[in-house]
């Protein structure tokens, strides 16, 4: 029998209040206090938009250096019958190194059998198979006082399309984030807004690809820099790209013409300390109601 997204949240409603009982020190699990209540009032009432996709941090002490490591969950609306995106990170680790420690991570999650709740399986193989990078990490000032510290630019970059509908372009979109190893989102529907945030040459490529031969009606209209100092991953507001979908307003009808739903777009853009982009993309101030 078809597992419905209801039942899907519920369980990821177990897994959190889990987590938090385990996790219970201030700082020890960073969720957005309105997370939890959106999802439950979903759960209520059916009725209503479906929420945004579940997504919180855990806070790591590994190995007897006690080294701080931060793993970032996404939960797509059909987890635990579809893996979760998860992204372990740390200060200490050069790119490479944390580019290897996740790719584990979603190899071992990937062959875990589908339908059980595993974030908790992913806590205890980051703590167990972190150790050796940390240990080979040379990042530390002691280690190198010489050194000059490498600095990266981080760009995000904010795209206006009048629609996004066809899945072959939504594909293409997601193919091509993954591929440049860009966190961020694609709002399907009408409107249409993509956002990329990574390494400078990979949003430009990403930009160049997604727009080539000629899709109208698309346009660039905001890009942020941000110099780091290190991996530009401690400046992303994302810790993957997501499929965002809102409940629509009006007919779908036969040619899918509706209009997707502004203010929960807007609470998500607010979530991710985003909300000022609403009036460059609109052209109009976003308001929340009390």
């Amino acid at each position: 029998m078809a597992v419905t997204v209801k039942e899907c949240l519920e369980l990821q409603l177990l897994e959190v209040e889990m987590l938090l009982s385990m996790f219970p020190k201030k700082g020890e699990i960073n969720l957005d206090e309105d997370a939890v209540s959106t999802v439950q009032h979903y759960l209520s009432n059916t009725d209503v938009a479906l929420p945004p996709q579940l997504q919180y941090s855990i806070a790591l002490e590994v190995g007897e250096a006690k080294v701080k490591v931060e793993l970032q969950v996404l939960l797509p609306h059909t987890y635990p019958h579809v893996a979760p995106q998860l992204f372990a990170r740390s200060d200490v680790l050069h790119r490479q190194q944390q580019l290897q420690l996740n790719t584990g991570l979603t190899s071992h999650i990937n062959s875990l059998g589908s339908g059980e709740l595993c974030v908790y399986e992913a806590v205890l193989w980051v703590k167990d198979n972190c150790p050796p990078y940390l240990e080979n990490s040379k990042v530390s000032p002691e280690s190198a006082p010489g050194e000059a510290v490498v600095k990266e630019t981080l760009q995000r970059m904010w795209i206006y399309s009048h629609h996004i509908y066809r899945q072959e372009l939504r594909k293409k979109i997601f193919d091509c984030a993954k591929k440049l190893n860009l966190t961020g989102f694609c709002l399907t529907g009408k409107p249409g807004v993509i956002c990329v945030e990574g390494l400078q040459e990979s949003c430009e490529e990403f930009w160049s690809v997604i727009r080539y031969p000629s899709w109208k009606h698309i346009s660039c209209k905001h890009v942020e820099k941000i110099e780091t100092e290190g991996s530009i991953d401690n400046a992303r507001l994302f810790c993957a790209f997501e499929d965002l979908q809102f409940q629509a307003h009006g007919d779908y009808g036969l040619r899918n013409d509706y209009h997707m739903d502004l203010g929960q777009f807007l609470k998500f853009l607010k979530q991710h300390q985003s909300e000022s982009v609403f009036q460059i993309l609109f052209g109009v101030e976003g308001k929340l109601a009390d």
